[in-house]
């Protein structure tokens, strides 16, 4: 799926990173969500690569990067622990600084970065995610039902660790579903991709303490910053029409953006949650212009 890209692993202070590396030119790191890995940027990675240098990684406790231990207070798993992985890999590939692009979980190690390394993350581009600080301040019944894995998979003492591992193909089989409007966009080759580094049991615990991180640290990085710090890059902002950032309420997520950074653009997509698989023209091309 990766074709003429190297599959590599750089071991930071902490973590083994896997990761692909292709093209030649200005570098830039994008960054998966849930519940994927590195393979979600197959469609557009090429397409970058014939102008950039282009780092896809896994991050921890995903796909085939390393699963470090957690701690009662989720800490190893907040986005800046997270950002900082992503930040020693590139420094040990030699790039200072340099352009990151993030989806769903992604995109919030993505503006952690921005916010906690100004002088690394030259641009930066959000895929249908608002903040973390706006998602759990705007929760309501809606988007509750929407994003109902904030609160499962966030609950203690391992439930949705059990439940999940009851029938772990068939729940990220479903999730794939619910969030995806175009149902042929990702295909088998790539689900089955997810479905060996998301089923394994310590895995899918990284990814439950990935959410309880969000529900505690991250929302405690993001309220100490709201406000008072803001994104100094340039910042694109892309969502699905029918994805995840559409259905917060009471503004646009472009205006939500605004209150976080002063250089703001982008626009929304024909699609549902998943942009580089549903959208992968569009996404593209509003990342070359941007980038």
């Amino acid at each position: 799926m990766f074709a003429n890209f190297e599959q590599l692993r750089i071991t930071t202070r902490e973590v083994e990173i896997n990761f692909r590396r292709g093209g030649e030119g200005p570098p830039v790191l994008l960054l998966h969500g849930y519940p994927q890995t590195h393979v979600m940027w197959r469609k557009i990675a090429p397409g970058l690569a014939q102008r950039f240098t282009v780092v896809a990684p896994d991050l921890r406790g995903y796909g085939a990067s390393s699963i470090p231990s957690s701690t009662a207070d989720h800490r190893p798993y907040s986005k800046r622990v997270m950002g900082q992985d992503m930040l020693e890999t590139m420094h040990s590939l030699g790039f200072d600084r340099f352009a990151v692009v993030g989806h769903d979980r992604g995109g919030r190690v993505a503006y952690r970065m921005a916010l906690d390394h100004p002088d690394a993350v030259e641009k930066l581009a959000v895929l249908d995610i608002v903040p973390t600080h706006t998602m759990w301040q705007t929760m309501d019944k809606d988007l509750a039902f929407t994003t109902y894995h904030w609160l499962f998979l966030a609950q203690p003492d391992g439930l949705p660790e059990r439940m999940i591992e009851a029938n772990a193909t068939y729940y990220l089989r479903e999730t794939l579903r619910r969030w995806t409007r175009k149902r042929d966009a990702i295909e088998e080759q790539a689900i089955q991709a997810y479905l060996a580094a998301l089923t394994q049991p310590a895995r899918i615990h990284a990814f439950c303490e990935d959410y309880r991180a969000g529900a505690t640290v991250d929302l405690g990085d993001d309220a100490a910053d709201y406000g008072r710090r803001m994104i100094a890059c340039p910042v694109l902002v892309l969502w699905g029409d029918g994805g995840i950032a559409a259905e917060v309420k009471g503004e646009s997520p472009l205006e939500t953006w605004r209150k976080w950074a002063d250089d703001v653009r982008g626009c929304g997509l024909p699609c549902g949650h998943f942009l580089p698989e549903e959208a992968p023209d569009d996404t593209l091309a509003e990342l070359l212009a941007f980038l």
